[in-house]
């Protein structure tokens, strides 16, 4: 185990003793021994002696100048040359040394140095073995005589090394450090005596020099001083002479250096000090003229000082603001905020905060603004508060219209599906026993009908217009949100059932009552509304908006314009659930026109090449792409029709307006089409907007879709024929009675229904059939399609027949627009 020193620290201070303790904390080779007096520190010295002294200057009665000299009589148990440091706070460098010098310290560390602390005992310990407060001194006296008399006057002040030639002198000036040199410049030396002080004062500039001459001529002296000689000494002399001379001339060296350490320190000073005036005034203009104001506050939070922002922030003057207490300027609801705040500071609980709060400007007006509070003490008792406060007024209403725009619909300013989602949760964590409440949703009835016809500007108008319908019908209380497209939801609380169905009646009829009106036409619309109840049983917040979002499409499915409200009956089966699921998100495609169009060539028997195109629609929904078999069913459950065919339309003719080798397309229309009575102005609508030429367009319908409503289909078909677009008969003869209502439909074209031309080389019955329905056609002067042409057989056998058109797999598998111009090369019948 390695041995430890034992290491003295002697300091008043706690805080300089630890930070003694910390600069040498890396070592492991003292053994500290901490006291914070000298009186305490010479009582253990007398028992003990120790390696290492750290002490401090003031500390107690005995100074640590005095304390060192106790150490160096070598009336102590530890040994007269145990190595001394001195702390100090600062120092001039050179008086402090000397001093140090004279009362055998060794070294003296200021604050600036502690970090340098391990190197400087290192050296203390390495470099110093006999300690003694008598200075260095170099005597060059070739008489040996003469020099024993020198040094045993000079023993008591001096340490004396003997120089009896020029040579041994240079040599022992080079290797150690002096205080003073003493030449007998009578003696014969060589270098001479003069030539020694040059060489002497060459290696160390300040080098205190004395010589001792035997003339009365002054010019002599003059011309020594001249030189560089410090002092001189005339024979004959006696001993407290060359004594006091020696002494003095040692120490004026020190005190010149000192001095002109003492003048540069004094100079730093007086810049400091001009830096100080010149800071102080920079600070006061910035003060003046800085936009945040800055306060100081009393240990009671009166304000004391206060700069001209201010007054431009509140419009108090600086007169009227200060000695008053800071919080008198908040508003009520944050003066205790405030309070608290400078209260916990003021007594050491924080050191700072920083709080947002609004004050009360002179005219009235509250404003926002960040106040950071700061401690400051003057001294150990009294502590007060510099505040410094920022105008956020316009941030913070950012951050409000932020916060609303977060949770409300732009459009109608009602709560948005953020809010609604979150009221949700809330209402349902709130159930109890016996305390149920409602959530309806709300579905405007064929709205997107209203964005094709009339234009998104026109919807957005309805929207807004229900929302206020809907405000009107609710009460205080009753959070009503708009979640998305024409969809609404209202939470109503602590509410029984007949209660929330009434209230979801009047939201029909304030609906259902208004006349929209545009600069055509009034037109009325409604709303499909479905009602479930939220309770301890049924609390859940996803179950319950599953369940009204069942109720509305059921209500939707009934005929619309109703209130349905959720039972158990409604989803028994899970076939019925997954359809209504499925039923959303084939609307939902719809209404985010996620669709994709493919054209199938139709050929012209006589002109031997493809006449025109059906448009054939698919949905992409979750990226597979739907066919009409799957999403047709869905549509029809919720009467939905009508958004397929405002989609379709618009999207096909916007399609022959892209691609001109549509040169002529044929549209599918449902049956519900011809009692839409915005569908023909969405067609103008659309082909002015993709400017398409009329005749590029023909709509089908199938055969008993017209029958059902003839009256309807006859006029919409003149409105068409009027506009310049085509009109064909899909899947004419799957009815016999049709035959009739053929010469009724002023249609254009006859399309003979698959089922009879696939097996018709087969079948007489279906060979009779196709026949007929030419003759007919050709008779009431229309052309006539055959559907299914799917093998060569079959397509001549049509065109020996006479049928104008063939459509089919042998022609062409329904394509994408971009792909038709490389397949229409290919095509060879």
């Amino acid at each position: 185990m390695a041995v430890q020193l034992k290491l003295l620290i002697l300091d008043t201070s706690l805080k300089q003793r630890n930070t003694i303790k910390r600069a040498l904390a890396h070592l492991n080779v003292f053994k500290i021994l901490e006291v914070k007096n000298s009186e305490t520190a010479l009582s253990l010295l007398k028992k003990q002696a120790v390696d290492l002294i750290i002490t401090g200057l003031n500390i107690g009665n005995i100074d640590g100048w005095r304390f060192a000299r106790m150490i160096r009589s070598g009336l102590l148990k530890t040994p007269k040359n145990t190595p001394i440091v001195l702390t100090a706070s600062n120092h001039f460098e050179r008086i402090a040394d000397t001093t140090a010098r004279s009362y055998g310290i060794d070294a003296v560390v200021t604050e600036q140095k502690m970090q340098q602390l391990t190197q400087i005992l290192a050296n203390v310990l390495s470099s110093h073995l006999k300690k003694s407060s008598r200075l260095n001194l170099l005597l060059i006296d070739p008489i040996k005589e003469q020099a024993d008399e020198i040094s045993v006057y000079l023993k008591d002040t001096f340490i004396v090394t003997q120089a009896t030639n020029s040579k041994d002198a240079i040599a022992l000036f080079q290797q150690n450090l002096y205080s003073i040199v003493l030449i007998n410049s009578m003696a014969q030396l060589s270098p001479s005596a003069k030539e020694l002080v040059a060489l002497f004062l060459k290696l160390k500039m300040n080098q205190a020099i004395v010589t001792i001459i035997d003339t009365d001529d002054a010019n002599v002296a003059e011309q020594l001083l001249l030189s560089g000689v410090s002092d001189f000494i005339r024979i004959p002399y006696s001993q407290p002479i060359l004594n006091k001379v020696c002494d003095q001339a040692a120490r004026r060296e020190d005190f010149m250096v000192s001095y002109a350490e003492f003048a540069t320190k004094v100079e730093q000073l007086s810049q400091s000090q001009q830096r100080y005036k010149d800071l102080f005034s920079a600070h006061q203009r910035i003060l003046h003229h800085l936009n945040t104001v800055v306060l100081e506050l009393d240990e009671k939070g009166t304000i004391r000082f206060i700069n001209p922002a201010w007054e431009t922030l509140l419009g108090y003057d600086f007169k009227s603001s200060l000695a008053k207490e800071f919080s008198l300027f908040c508003i009520p609801e944050f003066k205790n905020k405030l309070q608290n705040s400078i209260t916990a500071i003021l007594n050491s609980h924080f050191q700072q905060q920083t709080l947002q709060l609004q004050l009360q400007h002179k005219l009235g007006n509250p404003i926002w603004v960040e106040c950071r509070l700061q401690s400051i003490k003057s001294d150990k008792t009294h502590a007060s508060i510099t505040a410094s406060i920022d105008n956020i007024h316009e941030r913070k209403q950012t951050e409000f219209q932020l916060q609303h725009l977060a949770l409300h619909d732009t459009l109608t300013g009602l709560h948005n599906r953020h809010y609604f989602d979150l009221s949700l949760n809330q209402l349902c964590k709130d159930t109890k026993d016996l305390k149920q409440h409602a959530l309806l949703y709300i579905d405007l009835d064929h709205f997107k009908i209203i964005n094709d016809t009339l234009g998104h500007q026109q919807g957005d108008i309805v929207l807004k217009k229900a929302a206020k319908l809907f405000q009107h019908a609710i009460i205080e209380g009753q959070v009503l949100c708009r979640i998305g497209g024409d969809e609404f939801a209202v939470l109503l609380q602590d509410i029984e059932l007949l209660d929330a169905y009434a209230i979801a009646e009047a939201l029909c009829q304030s609906i259902e009552k208004y006349q929209f009106k545009t600069i055509e036409r009034d037109y009325s619309i409604s709303c499909s509304i479905g009602l479930t109840m939220i309770s301890v049983d049924n609390k859940d917040a996803n179950e319950c908006l599953k369940q009204s979002d069942i109720a509305l499409y059921v209500a939707k499915n009934r005929g619309r314009n109703l209130v349905h409200c959720f039972s158990n009956d409604d989803d028994k089966s899970e076939q019925m659930m997954a359809k209504l699921a499925w039923t959303r998100q084939v609307r939902l495609a719809l209404e985010q026109d996620q669709i994709e169009l493919h054209f199938q060539p139709i050929w012209d028997f006589k002109q031997e090449k493809v006449a025109y195109f059906e448009t054939l629609l698919r949905l992409i929904i979750n990226n597979e792409l739907i066919y009409p078999n799957q999403f047709i069913p869905p549509l029809e459950l919720i009467s939905d029709m009508n958004l397929l065919d405002h989609c379709v339309v618009k999207t096909a003719i916007c399609n022959a307006a892209q691609h001109p080798v549509l040169n002529k397309i044929a549209i599918n229309l449902s049956a519900q089409a011809f009692s839409d009575e915005g569908l023909l102005p969405l067609i103008k609508n659309t082909l002015k907007q993709y400017k398409v030429d009329p005749q590029r367009i023909v709509f089908e319908i199938t055969e008993s879709a017209s029958i059902s409503n003839l009256t309807a289909t006859i006029t919409m078909i003149e409105h068409l024929k009027i506009l310049g677009c085509g009109f064909s008969i899909d899947d004419f003869g799957t009815g016999f009675s049709t035959f009739s209502y053929l010469k009724q439909l002023p249609a254009d074209q006859v399309k003979i229904d698959g089922s009879f031309v696939k097996d018709m080389l087969n079948d007489p019955i279906d060979l009779a059939l196709v026949k007929a329905i030419k003759d007919i056609s050709h008779s009431l002067n229309k052309t006539c399609v055959a559907e299914c042409v799917e093998d060569l057989s079959t397509f001549n056998a049509l065109k020996e027949i006479g049928v104008d058109y063939a459509q089919g797999y042998l022609i062409s598998k329904p394509l994408k627009a971009q792909d038709i111009s490389e397949k229409l090369k290919k095509i060879t019948l």
